[in-house]
């Protein structure tokens, strides 16, 4: 189902895949893969693909949804070591590919861009045992993307952070599944407190490991007095 908001259209293709398009044409990707979630697609369309850590580092999902002339753009983290299989690092890609680090931001042709730190706090829910998270500081950004004045804002593998809580956003991408990442009871309350005039939640329910009940998502949200909506 495509979601319309606005001047862009929002599609959540499945796991942290979301592709945005305003109505002058420009067409962003968060996230793109693992191969599952584009099975069967190879729209090579993509003006502007954003990596956000290594986990989600896929070069073949980037080749089938960026346009021949795309801008990619990966956290400096980001290492092909990190995923499973793929040994092809991001500037080998034939594409335009640009670094970034976290807390930046740049104006792209038609496109305003920022980023944010993006990981799981060690005091947090999302600790091991041992001490460690899937999510380390410094190894991955969030991402903000300005379309035809539309501003979503897709915070990557992260916690809800209180920096999060300051920004002045329209489209809010939070992931809810849990797990490494912050679960549908602290997206809402993140959701609560930026209150952004849409929240679309992704990242859940791909595999076991992100299941989570997005219609009580959705009605938290709203009792919040935030609009919400689904794209299952």
């Amino acid at each position: 189902m495509t979601v319309r908001f606005d001047a862009v259209t929002v599609d959540w293709l499945g796991h942290a895949t979301v592709r945005l398009e305003g109505q002058t044409g420009a067409v962003v990707y968060t996230d793109p893969g693992p191969e599952r979630v584009l099975e069967g697609l190879e729209p090579r369309d993509g003006d502007l693909i954003l990596v956000s850590h290594g986990h989600h580092y896929d070069p073949d999902a980037i080749r089938r949804v960026a346009r021949d002339d795309a801008l990619v753009v990966v956290h400096e983290s980001v290492d092909a070591s990190e995923s499973d299989g793929v040994d092809e690092r991001p500037e080998t890609l034939p594409f335009d590919v640009e670094r970034v680090r976290a807390d930046e931001s740049f104006v792209l042709g038609p496109l305003d861009l920022f980023t944010t730190p993006a990981y799981n706090d060690p005091a947090g829910p999302h600790t091991d045992a041992d001490g460690t998270v899937p999510h380390p500081e410094g190894r991955g950004c969030g991402f903000g993307v300005t379309i035809d004045g539309i501003t979503a804002f897709w915070p990557g593998g992260t916690d809800a952070l209180p920096l999060h809580e300051s920004l002045a956003i329209d489209l809010l991408l939070p992931p809810i599944g849990g797990s490494a990442t912050m679960d549908r009871h602290e997206a809402a309350s993140l959701a609560g407190e930026i209150r952004p005039d849409l929240v679309l939640p992704v990242h859940y329910d791909t595999d076991e490991a992100l299941a989570t009940d997005a219609e009580a998502f959705v009605v938290d949200v709203a009792t919040r007095g935030v609009p919400v909506v689904l794209d299952e």
